[in-house]
């Protein structure tokens, strides 16, 4: 676990980042008191998250020295969870060309184009080949885990939210602090940008900063704090 701390984490601490229990203002009222199925008879897409099943993002960087490859496949597959039907998302990332994380998660956006986060299940390998760890698995509604809001339907400056809950396991937290940015990834120029800060209190020392391309969900991902690692959108590939 990285717990190493720099400067611009405890601004971040300083400003509020670290103190954010749940959600901001900007989240649905109720947000905090489950999932109702009827808040998702009629998903609208969030061209910040977008679940078009086909749908592969490669992203390329570096953590540690060790070259990255992640892969995120949007699957046709779907999972019933708390009476909501999510879509089956595969996460697959490769360190110097070896398996090193493989996760299956589970989103859906509701009626107004929130994406919820309803879990994941997780595991990481070693240079073998062999699970060592399934830490941070978790599924809303088990053991008393909180699906959490992954991307607001209409993200801007000051919201900051919850995107996961299973205390002592899984708890991420977001804060947006830009809209209308232009960034270039490998990929190509993208506007309109969302820029997040997002982080744990699992590893209080690590703040990463995240960027969404309208249409493309993340471009790149960058620790800022307490690590090293950086991937940016290289590809998407539609099957």
């Amino acid at each position: 676990m990285k717990t190493r701390r720099n400067a611009l984490a405890a601004l971040v601490v300083m400003l509020g980042v670290g103190s954010i229990a749940g959600f901001g203002p900007s989240a649905p009222a109720g947000a905090t008191a489950g999932v109702d199925p009827a808040d998702f008879t009629n998903p609208q897409p969030n061209p910040y998250f977008p679940l078009q099943p086909g749908s592969v993002a490669i992203l390329r960087g570096s953590e540690d020295g060790e070259r990255l490859l992640n892969k995120t496949r949007i699957t046709s597959s779907t999972k019933v969870i708390l009476g909501v039907r999510t879509t089956v998302v595969s996460d697959v990332l490769y360190a110097d060309g070896m398996l090193q994380e493989k996760t299956t998660d589970w989103y859906a956006p509701d009626n107004s184009g929130n994406v919820w986060y309803f879990g994941e299940r997780t595991a990481v390998y070693n240079r073998s080949g062999k699970v060592v760890s399934k830490e941070g698995s978790w599924q809303a509604g088990v053991k008393g885990a909180v699906a959490g809001m992954i991307m607001p339907a209409n993200p801007g400056p000051t919201d900051a939210y919850r995107q996961e809950f299973f205390k002592g396991h899984a708890e991420d937290q977001a804060w947006i602090v830009a809209r209308h940015q232009v960034a270039r990834v490998p990929f190509r120029r993208v506007g309109e940008v969302v820029r997040s800060y997002e982080w744990t209190r699992l590893e209080p020392g690590v703040v990463s900063l995240k960027l969404y391309g309208p249409g493309l969900g993340i471009i790149r991902e960058k620790d800022v704090a307490g690590g090293d690692e950086l991937l940016e959108l290289v590809k998407v590939e539609h099957r």
